[in-house]
């Protein structure tokens, strides 16, 4: 029997104020299920939405609420506590608590441990959509990267406060899968993944456009998951109104043509293209400078075709790793697997698209074809697919000797 993926390692889980503190509580117990001992602290605005005795009761030890414990601190017991910790796991970490993190806080238990601590810290936000996309939270969460802070999440979908978007707290499984993830060598150390996510615009006039309705989730999931995995990650993205995962350089564009100028010019200097933008087919024959007027007559848009920036990549002497994307309506492994052969890929990601599946949806289920070989993944949250799809990704280059170049 295989060992436990966390036996022996000793989690400090911090939690702080937040409807999502009651998921801290399962986390516990998963962590303990992984092998892992696990110690609680809870700062004071989390102990308003959970109560210590439940954190004692599952993880077997007692809870730490403040710095004024003088039965604790007899013995300096934050610095006890402190040393003892093999990983600082906060979850979920609040917008506040980011805050006073990133600029070294030391006015509660939970800031002091961190500081006092050498043990490597993770934490998992959790808050408002609009407090996450703030640029304080995102100069804050930056501060954290470039001091080694691994940042977990956050999860897109519907929050607490009625709203929907990105600011949940990853599912417990997931948050237990990083944990063990960090603890080994990363699949993609030393590897350069250029990632393209997101719709393109093809525009008519300078109001109207051709596009889809693709939201560009799956390709910055995928981004968030090479850098997680150890890569250094380009991004090229089409017009979204998402945040750029922290540790990734992105470039922005809006047409296909833009797309392929960007692709081609940095994917001699990658190991992986994965190709996860929608890009558009076609574009109108001629943009209008100005804007078209009804004139009560039908109009003709006249379409040329746009270039396929996967075939060209194929058929390169020196072309990286390529990972396709097939978007059906119908008869999905056929079709993709023509697509594969057609455009000489190493590996395709096929995913059915109709109505409320593949875009503009949260969660999704792929089907990896490859030369002589098939996986299909259950339908789940992008992120967790993304994690997924670039294992695969790294098992495909490992496989051909490594890096391309």
């Amino acid at each position: 029997m295989s060992p436990l993926p966390l036996a022996g390692l000793r989690v400090l889980l911090g939690v702080s104020g937040g409807i999502a503190a009651y998921k801290a509580a399962e986390l516990v117990r998963r962590l303990r299920d992984a092998g892992a001992e696990v110690r609680v602290v809870l700062t004071a605005n989390a102990a308003r939405f959970v109560t210590a005795l439940t954190f004692q009761a599952l993880s077997g030890h007692p809870v730490r609420t403040s710095l004024w414990d003088e039965s604790a601190e007899a013995a300096m017991g934050h610095i006890e506590l402190a040393r003892w910790a093999d990983e600082i796991l906060i979850a979920p970490a609040s917008a506040d608590l980011l805050a006073r993190l990133a600029h070294g806080h030391a006015d509660d238990l939970l800031g002091t441990l961190v500081l006092a601590s050498a043990a490597p810290v993770s934490v998992a936000p959790a808050m408002n959509r609009q407090m996450w996309a703030n640029a304080a939270t995102r100069a804050n969460l930056d501060l954290l990267a470039a001091r080694g802070v691994r940042v977990l999440g956050p999860a897109a979908g519907s929050q607490a406060c009625g709203e929907t978007g990105e600011g949940r707290l990853l599912e417990v499984d997931d948050l237990v899968a990083r944990l063990v993830a960090a603890r080994g060598p990363r699949m993609l150390d030393g590897v350069r993944v250029l990632v393209s996510a997101g719709p393109t615009y093809e525009d008519i006039d300078p109001v109207r456009f051709i596009g889809n309705r693709s939201s560009g989730r799956m390709g910055f999931a995928i981004a968030e998951a090479a850098v997680a995995a150890g890569a250094t990650v380009t991004l090229v993205a089409g017009p979204v109104a998402l945040a750029t995962p922290l540790g990734v350089t992105r470039v922005d564009v809006r047409s296909a043509c833009e797309m392929r100028d960007a692709v081609l010019g940095a994917a001699p200097a990658h190991d992986v293209f994965i190709s996860a933008a929608a890009v558009g087919d076609y574009r109108p024959a001629q943009a209008s400078a100005s804007k078209l007027k009804k004139t009560g007559q039908s109009r003709t848009l006249e379409l040329v075709q746009n270039p396929d920036i996967l075939a060209e990549l194929g058929q390169s002497a020196a072309r990286p790793l390529l990972v396709g994307f097939a978007a059906e309506t119908d008869e999905l492994e056929r079709h993709a697997r023509e697509k594969l052969e057609l455009k000489g890929l190493d590996l395709i990601a096929a995913n059915q698209v109709g109505e409320r599946l593949g875009f503009e949806c949260a969660d999704n289920a792929l089907l990896l074809l490859w030369p002589g070989g098939r996986e299909p993944l259950a339908q789940a949250d992008k992120r967790v697919l993304a994690t997924a799809l670039v294992a695969r990704v790294a098992e495909r280059l490992h496989a051909r000797g490594g890096q391309s170049r």
